[in-house]
């Protein structure tokens, strides 16, 4: 996903979601809707399936979707979603938090466990907040050439 991405020139932020998945975000200038953002990310998934077929799948429906594969799940692009926002704790047995991450331990494989409410705080002191680039205005990728 975050080769896909920077091959369209995209930057791409990651982050646990304090339970099983990693949320991948792109800071995107503001001007298209909802639908076509949703749009775009439900054709960026179905692409990057036909690409790797063995490994990733944009099957929403669990009775449809091939076992073995990791979701792409574009629907989180959907209205009224809901999400583990940034920093927040979970409903886990070891307080896990929902916690950005770098790419590099993305690849070196991360766990739930890795990020808990008595050890986060003391990650973000000494990494700082790796959040921090979403919020800029500088740095946002405008969808339009895709829309």
């Amino acid at each position: 996903m975050r080769d896909g991405l920077a091959a369209l020139g995209m930057p791409a932020f990651a982050k646990t979601t304090g339970s099983r998945g990693i949320h991948v975000y792109v800071p995107i200038a503001r001007g298209p809707s909802q639908n076509d953002v949703w749009g775009f990310a439900k054709r960026f998934a179905q692409s990057l399936e036909a690409l790797q077929p063995r490994l990733i799948t944009a099957e929403y429906r669990v009775a449809k979707r091939p076992a073995g594969r990791v979701l792409v799940d574009y629907n989180q692009n959907a209205w009224g979603r809901t999400l583990a926002s940034v920093y927040s704790v979970r409903p886990h047995p070891r307080a896990a938090v929902s916690t950005p991450v770098s790419w590099k331990e993305v690849e070196r494989g991360i766990s739930i466990e890795d990020f808990r409410m008595d050890n986060v705080p003391d990650r973000v002191g000494k990494l700082g907040d790796l959040w921090a680039p979403l919020l800029e205005a500088k740095g946002r990728f405008s969808l339009a050439r895709f829309l």
